[in-house]
């Protein structure tokens, strides 16, 4: 029997494989490939670090546990190690016998050690001699304590054995081992250098292109120059993936920081999860395992190189753009002045951003006008993850100097950002900025911006609600929808969400914004049977939603039963999806596609039909338990006819595609979406750019005089 749910682990793997299937697309120009050979690296080292650790936590706590997919952890386990080591093993058949090949053919070739030629060789050395050598620090393996392995850095292990005739020191005397014991060193391979060194020809150093070189060679190559004494008879080049999956203690208190500091002192030293290594010393590797406490299933070999990102470095050589996406602009919407501020525009309707599509700036400027507008009193906002050298961060420090209230939720707990995080609270309080380290227990992950102005012997407030961070960074390769308003509903909720989050108000009733974990899961729920409840034969309900992930029982339980009842529920999940689409008298009447492009599709927006009076929503929030019930969302309804008409064009954009979207079988597996012919494909994000291209055309030039016609 067909079980209701897919597993949530091996529903992100098949994520993981979509992002592999645009790396083995020989559609897509060399260095994008490689692109996402790289991101299917970085994606696997967060999933052991998180997903994989905490299915071992459970193995050993609690082996008997089934899942709603009707998975024990050890089948869990299984599946998952079975299902990447065989991602893995395609991404490194597509990395050495496709891109590095095509690579060549443009000039651009990888050297091995054993492919060094002398005057290369001499090169090499040279430049290890200087600029690598006084990094390394070898590490003895033979101690009582084994040397603590750095999380997801590559090392070089060097099996040594004394040579024979040279009078040891009496340090290299201790240094024996014994038959059993290998005498193992291991060397961090520096980081914070470059990757790449470029070659020319046979005759050692050239510039940006020809033959190159990698460092974490280079360092087992005259990594043999650290002992002295010694000969190394194999080498090793490793990386350990370690838990990251550490709550902080919630009752810390005032001591919530050092709480968090102490939560990212233990992940660099937490258990190994799993270990990357190549395959060139099997001694070294039953080693390394027996010391890491690492079964064979844990081990995952590749040919040569431990991390398919240090190459691209390798776009600095790409002077033509030809091995590379064409360059997209990021336009500066049409309808939003670009030198006054924007208050006397959201008087008069709503704005809808785009990114990356159109520029992040406007919302650099409209927190920037803010800090410099004698008549703004207070600025308040949420930050989740913000960025290096932000902008954002500056207009803020600005406005508090300036002497206006200025109040930011700084969520410490966004992982993997903690620290930059506890950085920036520390530095926007020495500004004087008030700072709230988010709530106990519950993930701040709503993204809202109010700027409260006086105005003609008036209050008014502006809003800001976004599904993606405020980060200028990640707005130039995340799709994301953003809502600038001046509608005094919402402005009325942004103020109830704010009083909620910084003191000790209760949840007042919001007539526009709903909030997780109180009021979006049973409101969605509530629009999903009001959809089955005005569903007719002869006009069936219709459901659009397009999100990251979709995880949570109760809102796919909801789901299927507008399916049953013939409402038509059409979803774009870029990353997991544990429903299950086509099961008859289930499912029929859901479709499940996915997009992966060059741009990380990051938007979550939702559609009901509503019997012909249409809503339209935007959220922070996927549908996934940990959004819908443990952490502070956002979901905010688009009320402007023609933003409304704006993001409902951009949905419909998103299913229209057959160039990159994917769609979801009963089984599980992932199909390309069955083009038509040549002249009919879509690609959705192409389309989306070409549409802002065009609107930045129609702009009137500098200087050009507009016509107006007159009206009564």
């Amino acid at each position: 029997m067909q079980e209701r749910f897919f597993n949530r682990e091996l529903s992100w793997l098949e994520f993981n494989a979509r992002v592999l299937f645009q790396g083995l697309n020989k559609e897509l120009p060399l260095l994008e490939r490689l692109q996402f050979l790289s991101i299917v690296t970085s994606n696997f080292d967060e999933f052991f670090q998180v997903r994989v650790a905490a299915i071992k936590r459970l193995l050993a706590e609690n082996p008997n546990f089934v899942d709603v997919s009707g998975l024990s952890p050890q089948m869990v386990y299984t599946s998952v190690s079975a299902r990447a080591h065989q991602i893995i093993r395609s991404q490194q058949e597509c990395l050495m016998q496709d891109i590095l090949p095509a690579l060549a053919n443009q000039g651009l070739t990888y050297v091995t050690p054993m492919q060094y030629s002398q005057p290369q060789s001499d090169y090499l050395n040279g430049i290890f001699n200087s600029e690598i050598f006084p990094l390394l620090t070898p590490l003895r393996t033979d101690t009582e304590a084994f040397p603590h392995i750095k999380n997801l850095t590559t090392y070089a292990a060097f099996l040594l054995a004394p040579i024979a005739g040279i009078k040891k020191s009496a340090g290299a005397e201790e240094f024996r081992g014994s038959e059993d014991a290998p005498r193992i060193a291991l060397v961090e391979v520096p980081d914070g250098i470059r990757n790449i060194y470029w070659l020319s020809g046979n005759n050692g150093a050239g510039g940006r292109g020809g033959q190159f070189a990698l460092l974490q060679d280079i360092v087992t190559e005259f990594g043999t120059k650290l002992f002295p004494g010694f000969e190394v008879e194999e080498t090793l080049l490793f990386k350990v993936t370690r838990d990251a999956d550490f709550a902080v203690d919630e009752d810390a208190g005032k001591n919530f920081i050092h709480a968090m500091e102490d939560v990212l002192i233990q992940r660099k030293s937490s258990f190994p999860v799993q270990m990357t290594c190549n395959s060139s010393s099997t001694k070294i590797q039953k080693f390394l395992m027996e010391m890491l406490e690492l079964a064979e299933d844990d081990v995952y070999r590749v040919d040569q190189i431990i991390n398919p990102g240090d190459l691209m470095e390798l776009r600095e050589a790409d002077e033509s753009g030809e091995m590379s996406f064409e360059s997209w602009e990021h336009f500066y919407p049409a309808d939003l002045p670009e030198e006054e501020p924007y208050w006397d525009t959201l008087k008069l309707h709503d704005k809808i951003l785009h990114v990356p599509y159109e520029s992040y700036d406007p919302v650099v400027k409209f927190i920037s006008d803010a800090a410099d507008d004698d008549d703004v009193l207070a600025i308040k906002m949420t930050l989740y993850r913000t960025g290096h050298n932000s902008p954002i961060i500056d207009a803020l420090e600005r406005a508090a100097q300036r002497g206006k209230q200025v109040v930011v939720l700084v969520e410490l707990k966004a992982r993997f950002d903690e620290e930059r995080n506890i950085a920036w609270a520390n530095e926007l309080e020495q500004a004087g900025v008030t700072v709230i380290y988010g709530l106990v227990n519950l993930k701040v992950h709503a993204k809202i911006l109010m700027v409260i102005r006086r105005e003609s012997d008036t209050i008014r407030r502006y809003v800001h609600l976004a599904t993606g961070n405020y980060n200028t960074k990640t707005a130039k390769l995340y799709s994301d929808i953003s809502l600038f308003t001046a509608n005094p509903q919402i402005a009325n909720d942004a103020t109830l969400f704010f009083n909620l989050v910084t003191g000790y108000s209760t949840l007042q009733n919001m007539n526009c914004l709903s909030m997780a974990p109180v009021t979006i899961k049973s409101r969605l729920i509530a629009m999903i049977n009001r959809e089955i409840e005005r569903s007719r034969p002869e006009n069936p309900g219709l459901i659009i939603a397009k999100m990251n992930s979709l995880t949570h029982e109760e809102v796919i339980s909801a789901l299927y039963r507008a399916s049953q009842a013939g409402v038509r529920v059409l979803l774009n999940v870029r990353g997991i999806c544990m429903l299950v689409p086509g099961l008859e008298g289930l499912s029929e009447n859901i479709r499940v596609l996915s997009i992966v492009d060059r741009y990380l599709e990051h938007s979550r927006i939702f559609y009901f039909q509503n019997g012909g009076t249409p809503e339209l929503y935007c959220s922070s929030a996927d549908w996934m338990n940990r959004n819908l019930d443990r952490r502070i969302e956002l979901m905010f309804p688009i009320l402007d006819k023609a933003a409304f008409e704006d993001v409902k064009s951009i949905l419909d954009t998103y299913f229209a595609d057959n160039a990159r979207a994917m769609e979801l079988q009963a089984n599980g597996s992932w199909l390309p979406v069955v083009r038509g012919k040549k002249e009919d494909v879509v690609r959705a994000q192409e389309v989306l750019y070409k549409k802002y291209k065009e609107l930045e055309e129609k702009k009137p030039t500098a200087g050009e005089k507009k016509f107006e016609v007159r009206r009564k």
